[in-house]
């Protein structure tokens, strides 16, 4: 694969400006060579044992556990969150995923019988195998740079796809040691590849170049039109887009536990993530304790450079969202909401502080649209009816959560929330377990990854039908034609589901008469 030798991405550590690194960029024609690279590598990929793919991925996952060091650094330097998230949401997840879908590989590929549904048709044994689509494209985002593209890469890998992967130009230097640590595993050439290609190309890059499937995690506007791009090709997607998630606090929750989930939830990443606590709704009873309890713990939260790991939060990764949390927050001000707890935060373009806001309103951006940043609003509720009401009012339903001593009622709570993901006294963290799926209802996406389901959507089935029984002439249904034929047929309907004995002993002895048909060559 080429590139221009003069086209680079600049890569610029958030917090100070500097250039921390290149990245050469590619071309759609670099792009469409790799597919057709992959199209030729993939079906040698593909007829490897299980067992020999899983070798491969085994040293991906040392490489990282071996580097963590250097990576936590790098995904520090080139999205700005602080080392320690960097290790908890992303490395740790990475490696744990793929040890967990090694483990799993051979299960979630073994063919399955399929049992027979009907007694007429014992003799077509079904079989269903999971078959790898062939190249898989995958587009992921800056917010977690590592921790998305590398469960969706290794679980492609491990189903007997090719893959391409593209990652965020914001991010580059992440991507470049994500690719580092999968070519770490000598994979046959062609099996994976690389692109920088600008988000506004990539997309119809793929679609438009025989891309097999196409795994996205991005805004909701980029996945409706790229959703309308695919209809063309009838590409097959997986769109993990926005979300505006909900934390739900009862009357009887753990107020520490809470409140601390409430901080983690919001201002992990800085409130860079699709799944960030962005709207919370207290019961009554727990509203004024919930508030004095998480007041001074955000107005200390240490918000600045990650030098030597003694800080809470880092800085925005881009000056367009620092714009756009920036209009969330002067939106609810300008109609009546109040900044109820603040941290500090150092100068910078990008460094913002944690908010809380209280008196908010349905009409405000901040409750409607994803804000994607150290922003978040409280609202007191009656009931918990009441605050089941407003966390669905919303066109996202990624992830949500119900705090409760009480779990049952919690578990009911949560059966009630149009979220794809609900998780109950905890928030955020689901996406690092590698055995659930992940996505959202509505306009928070469609399909899913990670767990099962997440394996499955890098295969279609296949289903096998054998007939057990190959010595039988012609089955019952097939040419030529009668009126005895239509009467035999008629008499199967009656004999499975017919009413009154003597209705389907007559029947019986119709569809004896015409077996003999079956052992004949003649009809």
């Amino acid at each position: 694969m080429t590139a221009s030798d003069t086209a680079f991405t600049e890569c610029i550590n958030p917090a100070t400006g500097q250039s921390i690194g290149r990245s050469m960029l590619h071309t759609v024609a670099d792009l469409q060579a790799s597919i057709q690279t992959a199209q030729k590598a993939q079906p040698g990929w593909a007829a490897l044992p299980v067992a020999e793919r899983i070798g491969y991925i085994r040293r991906v996952r040392d490489y990282i556990v071996d580097n963590a060091d250097k990576i936590a650094e790098t995904i520090s330097a080139d999205n700005g969150k602080v080392r320690v998230d960097a290790l908890a949401t992303e490395i740790l997840p990475a490696a744990m995923a793929a040890s967990y879908y090694m483990r799993q590989a051979h299960r979630f590929l073994r063919a399955r019988p399929i049992r027979p549904g009907n007694f007429f048709l014992l003799n077509k044994r079904s079989q269903l195998r999971r078959v790898p689509y062939g190249v898989a494209g995958i587009i992921s985002p800056w917010n977690y740079p590592f921790a998305i593209p590398f469960s969706e890469v290794i679980m492609a890998l491990l189903a007997g796809n090719a893959v391409i992967l593209k990652t965020a130009s914001q991010t580059q230097r992440v991507g470049r040691i994500l690719e580092q640590s999968i070519r770490a595993a000598g994979l046959p050439a062609g099996i994976f590849q690389y692109i920088n290609l600008p988000g506004r190309l990539a997309g119809d890059g793929f679609l438009e170049n025989g891309i097999d499937k196409l795994f996205v995690t991005g805004s909701t506007e980029t996945g409706k039109y790229l959703m309308r791009k695919a209809a063309e090709t009838l590409t097959p997607l997986v769109l993990e887009l926005g979300g505006n998630d909900a934390m739900l606090v009862c009357e009887d929750a753990s107020l520490q536990r809470t409140v601390a989930g409430a901080i983690w939830g919001a201002f992990s990443n800085t409130g860079q993530s699709c799944a960030a606590i962005e709207r919370i709704f207290v019961h009554a009873t727990m509203y004024d304790p919930f508030l004095e309890t998480l007041k001074p713990l955000v107005e200390g939260l240490r918000v600045g450079h990650d030098n030597d790991l003694n800080v809470d939060m880092g800085v925005m990764t881009t000056a367009k969202q620092t714009a756009t949390v920036q209009e969330q927050l002067n939106d609810a001000l300008q109609k009546g909401a109040t900044i109820f707890a603040q941290s500090a935060a150092p100068e910078g373009a990008n460094f913002l502080p944690a908010i809380v806001l209280t008196d908010t309103t349905p009409q405000m951006k901040v409750m409607q649209e994803e804000t994607f940043g150290p922003l978040v609003a409280v609202t007191k509720v009656c009931n918990m009816k009441e605050a089941i009401r407003l966390a669905n009012d919303s066109q996202y339903g990624l992830s949500a959560s119900v705090w409760s001593r009480d779990r049952r009622k919690a578990r009911n709570i949560a059966r009630q929330l149009q979220a794809g993901a609900v998780m109950i006294n905890d928030h955020l963290m689901s996406h690092g377990l590698a055995e659930a799926p992940w996505g959202g209802f509505k306009q928070s996406g469609i399909g899913r990854t990670h767990g099962r389901i997440g394996f499955d959507e890098m295969t279609q089935p296949q289903v096998i039908v054998d007939d057990c029984m190959p010595f039988v002439q012609k089955d019952l249904w097939w040419h030529p034609y009668s009126g005895k034929l239509y009467a035999g047929l008629r008499a199967i309907l009656i004999l499975l589901y017919g009413k009154g004995v003597k209705t389907r002993w007559e029947a019986l002895g119709k569809i004896i008469s015409r077996v003999p048909r079956m052992f004949s060559s003649k009809s």
